[in-house]
């Protein structure tokens, strides 16, 4: 009796520890609280650091802080060198070509999915039960039997027939890769008129910096006519003062200028995707020759476009890959038909109390073939199917989406190049013009036969005719790598050249 009763205490024991486990189990997930903040308007802080009241710093981290060095190059650099440092350097080149290389591995594991599996599995284990017996005393007992073995075997799986639905995901990874493969060509394009972009803007700015000193050299040159005029006794202290007012007004466009070629600056390394610390000396646009104006585009023009567009083939690709996925949820609905084999190999031991211990050897070895028929699932395949057309439908409306945006941005480039290139002949005009008259003002002025008011006026018109001019030589020369961008054809470090051409 008193053996039950240990037995039943080292029960109740072991149920107790077992109880006690699955509690503090249980109330380990709610306990990871503690690691949130404690309350909406109060700071979260590390358990090992402490922060004042209201202080939402958070601890620095120094591995985020190791910035890669800038380009330190006293070497010129013009826009095909730019535009290689870019492909070489910027992330996005690299998040492209990343992207590309997973969707081949996609199609790599679809057609991995037509071979069969062969897998080696080993099963091993020993086992211990120990057997409470009346003895012939009235007493209790125990009789121990063990069980030890090993089962290694081999085992083959292999899908035969699926009505294709191996074959409709194959067809979706590869117009996937397809697309990822035209996406990365077209970041590269992307890049190239980024970069073409910001050097034009870059060579504006620094006109705009050129114009600034120049008029600052003319203000200064007024001021030194009204301080003459002055001494002469021909001129006033108004004028004086008011020539002063204008030196210190070109000087503040100075300033404003040089603010505005250190921002073009930054923009032009952004778009290279190198380091803001870099310091490299770039070539000025300022000579480069405008393109003729061009008539709105022909259909044919239009079609060849849109044909080697790599967002509209891109997009297209996608609306490939969402009908395959479509067939492939279609073929959820029919039997599958599959092959298994396995060879295995049994070792098993048993040994039950003083008994002698026993052992079996044993191999076996089998095929079959069985189809797999899906009958009722709650509505999941349907609901897969509806997904596939629901998500083929959207990728055909974003497909005709894309294709009118493509044929929008090819009209409006041609409008907006035409529109630069008027504007720039109209601001030439607008140059000579403003520069007799200045000429004329400045030399009447200091001849004592003009007035200040004048002379400041006809410099305030050069200068925003100089400006008008620089603007729109930029704008042309964007137009014209934007329009041929929009045609698809930015595609070398040597196209924003050839777009000048044509």
């Amino acid at each position: 009796m008193r053996q039950v009763v240990d037995m039943i205490c080292r029960k109740g024991v072991r149920l107790s520890i077992v109880l006690l486990a699955m509690a503090a189990l249980g109330g380990c997930a709610s306990d990871n609280l503690n690691e949130a903040p404690a309350a909406p308007d109060k700071p979260w802080a590390p358990e090992e650091a402490a922060s004042a009241p209201g202080d939402f710093s958070v601890p620095s981290e120094p591995a985020v802080a190791q910035v890669p060095p800038g380009i330190q190059s006293g070497r010129v650099y013009r826009l095909p060198e730019l535009i290689d440092l870019a492909q070489r350097r910027n992330p996005s080149t690299r998040i492209a070509w990343e992207e590309a290389r997973q969707a081949a591995l996609a199609v790599g594991m679809a057609e991995a999915s037509f071979l069969p599996v062969i897998t080696a599995n080993v099963i091993g284990g020993r086992q211990k039960v120990s057997t409470p017996l009346p003895d012939l005393d009235g007493g209790t007992d125990t009789v121990s039997t063990t069980t030890d073995g090993i089962v290694p075997n081999l085992a083959l799986q292999w899908l035969v027939f699926d009505f294709g639905q191996r074959s409709a995901l194959r067809k979706a990874a590869k117009h996937n890769a397809h697309a990822a493969n035209v996406s990365f060509n077209g970041t590269h394009q992307a890049l190239i008129y980024t970069v073409t972009r910001s050097y034009y803007l870059y060579g504006a700015a620094e006109n705009n910096l050129e114009i600034a000193r120049q008029t600052l050299a003319n203000s200064r040159r007024l001021a030194d006519a009204a301080d003459a005029r002055y001494r002469n006794g021909t001129g006033t202290s108004i004028e004086v003062a008011q020539a002063k007012q204008l030196v210190a007004q070109s000087k503040l466009r100075l300033v404003q200028a040089q603010d505005g070629q250190r921002d073009a600056y930054q923009d032009l390394l952004g778009a290279m995707g190198v380091s803001p610390r870099s310091t490299i000396e770039i070539a000025s646009s300022a000579d480069r020759r405008l393109p003729r104006a061009r008539s709105l585009p022909t259909d044919r023009v239009i079609r060849e476009a849109l044909s080697r567009r790599p967002d509209v083939l891109a997009s297209y690709a996608e609306l490939k890959a969402s009908k395959a996925n479509v067939r492939a949820a279609d073929a959820d609905f029919m039997p599958k038909v599959y092959l298994g084999a396995v060879a295995a190999y049994d070792q098993i031991g048993l040994q039950s109390g003083n008994l002698p211990a026993v052992g079996t050897e044993a191999t076996s070895s089998g095929v079959l073939v069985g189809v797999t028929i899906p009958i009722y699932d709650g509505g999941v395949r349907m609901a897969r199917r509806r997904n596939a057309q629901s998500v083929s439908d959207a990728a055909q409306a974003t497909f005709e989406k894309t294709r009118d945006t493509a044929v929008r941005e090819i009209v409006v480039a041609v409008d907006t190049l035409r529109s630069a290139l008027e504007a720039h002949d109209a601001a030439s005009e607008l140059v000579n013009a403003s520069k007799v008259t200045y000429d004329a003002a400045f030399e009447a002025y200091r001849n004592g036969v003009g007035t200040l008011t004048d002379a400041t006026a006809a410099e305030t018109g050069l200068l925003d005719a100089r400006q008008a001019q620089a603007d729109a030589h930029a704008s042309a020369l964007v137009a014209a790598s934007s329009l041929a961008f929009a045609l698809g054809a930015m595609t070398s470090r040597n196209a924003p050249a050839q777009a000048l051409l044509d």
